[in-house]
C-alpha cells in the first residue's frame, strides 16, 4: 500500500475492505456468515457498512447490513480482531449532522453491530450548506465520547476535505483520517489529482468504493446477454462499449500474471498514491477467496502502464 497507514486504528489485515452493502440484501444471513468466515480466514480484518444499507429494498428501512454483521461478530467472538467501518448521513438530510442527532444515529448503529465502538465512523456525504466546522465538531463529539476510534469522509472533494482538516486542527478535535470516494479503472473522476495530492500530503488513507465498478471489472459483463446475470447488470450498459479497451488490457495482464480480473482491478487501485485499500463486496465464498488473492499480487510498472493507457 502506498499510503502511510501505520497507526491508523481503522486499518488492519490484508489490503482489502469487505463491502457490507450486500449483507441482508443479495446475501442472506447464512450466505453472509459464510462470506464473513471466509474473509476472516483469509486474513481480512476490515469491513465496511452503513446505517442506510439496505434501505432501498422494499420492506427494509436501513440497518439490515449492520444487524447481520453484528450477529456474526458476536457469534464468532472476533470483535477485537476486526476493524468495523460504518457511515451515517443518508437516512435524511443535513439535520443528521447535528451533534445530538449524530450520536443517536451512532448509538443505533452500535446497537445493531452489538459493540460499544466502531473503528471508523464516516460522514457518508457532504452537505455543502453546512459550515464545515459544524460537521467536524459533530463527528469529533462522537470520537470524544469514545464511540469512534477514527473518522472518515465519504464523497468529499478536495476543497471541503482540506477545510475539514484545517477546522479540526483549529478546534483540537479528531480529524478525518480516511476518505471513501468512488475510484476504479473505469471511473477516476471522484479521486482527481488535487484530491490525491491532499491525501498523500495530509496522510489520509483513501479506501475507494466500487473497486470493481459494480462487477464490470471482473469480466462478468462482456455483452448485452450478460446484463441479466445480477441485479446490478442494468448499470453495465454504458460500460459495455466504453469499457471494452480496459477489459482487453486486463485480459493481457491476466495472461501474464495468472491473476483474475478482479484481483488485477484491486491491485491497480492499491498501487495508486494515497490508497489504503480497496473496498469490494462478495456474495459467495468463491468470490471472497478470489478477492483476497489481491494480497499476493503486485503488478509491474509495465502492467500498470498498460492498464493506465487503456483508461
Amino acid at each position: 500500500m502506498t499510503s502511510n497507514t501505520a497507526g491508523n486504528p481503522a486499518i488492519a489485515g490484508i489490503p482489502l475492505v469487505l463491502g457490507g452493502n450486500v449483507f441482508g440484501w443479495t446475501a442472506d444471513r447464512d450466505t453472509s456468515f459464510a462470506v464473513l468466515d471466509a474473509f476472516y480466514a483469509a486474513g481480512g480484518r476490515m469491513i465496511d457498512t452503513a446505517d442506510v444499507y439496505s434501505a432501498w429494498v422494499p420492506g427494509h428501512k436501513g440497518g439490515e447490513s449492520e444487524a447481520v454483521l453484528g450477529e456474526w461478530l458476536e457469534s464468532r467472538g472476533v470483535r477485537s480482531d476486526m476493524r468495523i467501518h460504518t457511515k451515517t448521513g443518508m437516512l435524511g438530510g443535513a439535520e443528521l449532522y447535528g451533534p445530538e442527532r449524530l450520536l443517536q444515529s451512532l448509538d443505533a448503529s452500535l446497537e445493531r453491530l452489538r459493540t460499544d465502538y466502531v473503528d471508523l465512523y464516516y460522514a457518508h456525504k457532504d452537505y455543502p450548506e453546512l459550515p464545515i466546522a459544524d460537521i467536524v465538531a459533530a463527528f469529533g463529539g462522537a470520537a470524544s465520547a469514545g464511540k469512534a476510534r477514527a473518522l472518515g469522509a465519504s464523497s468529499f472533494g478536495a476543497d471541503r476535505l482540506g477545510q475539514a482538516l484545517d477546522a479540526a486542527d483549529a478546534a483540537g478535535s479528531m480529524p478525518f483520517t480516511v476518505l471513501q470516494n468512488e475510484f476504479n479503472l473505469v471511473s477516476k473522476a471522484e479521486y482527481p489529482a488535487d484530491l490525491q495530492a491532499l491525501c498523500v500530503k495530509r496522510n489520509i488513507a483513501m479506501l475507494p468504493f466500487y473497486g470493481l465498478a459494480n462487477g464490470f471489472l471482473t469480466g462478468k459483463y462482456r455483452s448485452e446477454a450478460d446484463l441479466g446475470k445480477s441485479v446490478r447488470g442494468g448499470r453495465m450498459k454504458k460500460l459495455l462499449v466504453s469499457g471494452q479497451p480496459m477489459l482487453a488490457a486486463m485480459d493481457a495482464v491476466a495472461a501474464q500474471t495468472g491473476a483474475t480480473l478482479a484481483q488485477i482491478a484491486l491491485a491497480w487501485i492499491n498501487a495508486q498514491p494515497g490508497i489504503g485499500a480497496a473496498i469490494a463486496s462478495a456474495t459467495s465464498v468463491k468470490q471472497v477467496q478470489d478477492l483476497c488473492g489481491v494480497a499476493g499480487l503486485k503488478l509491474s510498472a509495465e502492467q500498470l502502464e498498460t492498464l493506465d493507457r487503456a483508461g
